[in-house]
């Protein structure tokens, strides 16, 4: 990760070549190779001091003349081997975003694209190397590649209806995606500057940027702002209920001894930092607070409230597995599959269960692991495919261009297969970053994908040539991302008639709830058994049920 610097204003000349005026300034790049990377530019004014936890507010205007040289902070998290954006500097003032465009840009009307990133919403950043557009932006000069930030964890995610002083701070479930809303008004209002159509717009993103502009489409302020949307591994699943978001407003107010929004508000950055390295693995995803985000996003695309975009939605083949890499070992993994599988197990219906134990029962594979490897086909399902499958046949039901995919390329990281993340260096083109993918990614492969997502961001059909993607129907048409991308009608047909029904109970897969419900569990049904022994026991008797 390269140190971090400033951006500084530019008193004297500097080369308009590399350069776009834009309402707040104007920025000066730097080109490399074809391409010209904009960093670092504010596109809201710093979320400090009053405005900390407050809806984000335009950059002011200014005829200065700013380097763009730097990416800005990072939101302030807890440091993560898998979040690199993490090791970078970390400020409340993290409201910026990054443009890449192909040299000679001045007067085009280039499609837009604009990234955000992952990070179960407490963490990422635009820093992340894996973000890097230059490759993307090379390789595809007919588009423009904007990345941006936004407020996570106790910064832009937590509900203060309940505290003295918190009616008036009715979005603060929802700041980071209000931040994502600022962003995309100011791409709106400036990218014509960096030769960018404001009116072919694409927002993308993996994770928790697959769930915001899942979300996005539900959202009136964001109405115009862009035409279609991405979603990589990430649906309106991944939100939380107003109850599951007041644990974190409890957990801040007890560590920080606040009575009030007062206190909270007057809390010093260095404060905010020390309370945010102790609650971050706590952070809520955004919030359905029926202020900015539905009660029921589901509910919401099933009668048609999405406004009219393109969609692409997609999940991998493993993405569950990606927690062997983040936990840190098989055995942690192990552990955290069975206090999942005993929770949800738990909180079903005996309908419902059955369900899932029919799916458990069945066969996949063979060795010691094999029930731990059918836990995690269950958890593809119910937290990443089935949600993504409700969210796209509604949103085709009425009318709107839907196309789905299913990723199975595999990383060469030991048990990892195509687990959470595993497509991104192949998006992105940058195919020597192998935090996930373990080797070099696949270059033919990588074209086509990139190709695949540009080509839907331009004309909104993802085919290319020798390849057709068909749209997501009544057919269940998915496109297969493997060595050989294909197209299959009727693909997961028998996952989901068995497994849709339970994405009524809304799983998001917040692990600290999870480990707080089977704490509960093993109280009543274990005594003084440790809890994954509790966990464990359990499973093993459902099991045993038909």
């Amino acid at each position: 990760m390269e140190a971090y610097r400033a951006n500084g204003r530019i008193d004297g000349p500097f080369d308009p070549r590399v350069s776009a005026k834009c309402v707040n300034g104007t920025f000066v790049g730097l080109q490399s190779d074809g391409v010209v990377a904009f960093r670092g530019i504010p596109f809201a004014a710093p979320p400090t001091g009053p405005r900390r936890w407050r809806e984000p507010v335009p950059a002011e205007a200014s005829d200065g003349v700013f380097e763009a040289y730097y990416n800005g902070p990072s939101p302030i998290q807890t440091k993560l081997e898998s979040e690199r954006a993490s090791y970078y500097r970390q400020s409340e003032d993290c409201l910026y975003l990054n443009v890449w465009t192909a040299s000679g840009y001045e007067g085009e009307k280039r499609p837009v694209m604009v990234f955000i990133h992952g990070g179960s919403y407490g963490w990422g950043g635009t820093a992340d190397p894996l973000y890097d557009g230059h490759n993307f932006v090379k390789s595809s000069p007919e588009v423009v590649l904007v990345t941006v930030a936004y407020r996570t964890g106790i910064a832009g995610f937590i509900d203060f209806s309940g505290v003295p002083g918190g009616k008036d701070y009715r979005a603060s479930g929802n700041l980071g995606i209000l931040d994502q809303i600022c962003a995309l008004r100011y791409v709106r209002d400036n990218i014509s500057a960096f030769g960018g159509d404001p009116g072919c717009v694409t927002v993308f993103g993996e994770s928790a940027g697959g769930g915001s502009v899942s979300l996005l489409p539900l959202i009136p302020a964001a109405r115009g702002l862009f035409r279609r949307v991405i979603a990589e591994s990430g649906s309106v699943a991944l939100t939380y209920s107003r109850k599951e978001c007041g644990k974190l407003t409890k957990l801040l107010l007890k560590e920080t001894g606040a009575r009030g929004m007062k206190d909270l508000a007057a809390m010093s950055e260095e404060e905010f930092m020390r309370v945010n390295e102790k609650l971050n693995i706590y952070a809520n995803f955004p919030e359905r607070d029926g202020v900015v985000i539905p009660e029921d996003p589901y509910a919401a695309y099933e009668r048609g409230a999405a406004f009219p975009v393109d969609m692409m939605i997609g999940t991998n083949a493993d993405e569950l597995r990606y927690w062997i890499l983040d936990l840190g070992d098989l055995g942690k993994y192990r552990r955290m599959s069975a206090l999942m599988i005993a929770a949800a197990l738990n909180d079903f219906k005996p309908d419902d269960r059955r369900r899932a134990i029919e799916f458990l029962s069945k066969p996949h594979g063979s060795g010691p692991d094999t029930l731990l490897w059918r836990v995690t086909e269950f958890f593809n399902e119910i937290l990443f495919r089935q949600p993504a499958v409700r969210q796209a046949t509604a949103h085709a039901s009425h009318g709107n261009p839907t196309y789905t995919y299913y990723w199975k390329q595999p990383s060469a990281i030991p048990d990892l297969l195509a687990c959470h993340a595993v497509e991104l260096s192949y998006v992105f083109g940058n195919l020597d970053d192998t935090v996930y993918t373990g080797q070099r990614a696949d270059e033919e492969l990588s074209d086509k994908v990139r190709r695949m997502w540009v080509n839907f961001a331009v004309s909104g059909d993802p085919s290319i040539p020798g390849i057709k993607w068909e749209r997501y129907g009544k057919a269940g048409a998915t496109m297969i991302l493997g060595k050989k991308p294909e197209t299959v009608t009727g693909f997961g047909r028998e996952e989901e008639k068995l497994l849709l029904p339970l994405t009524d109970y809304r799983i998001n897969g917040n692990f600290s709830a999870v480990v707080a419900s089977v704490v509960s569990l093993a109280a009543k049904a274990a005594g003084a058994v440790a809890v994954i022994g509790a966990a464990a026991v359990l499973l093993k008797k459902l099991m045993k049920k038909k």
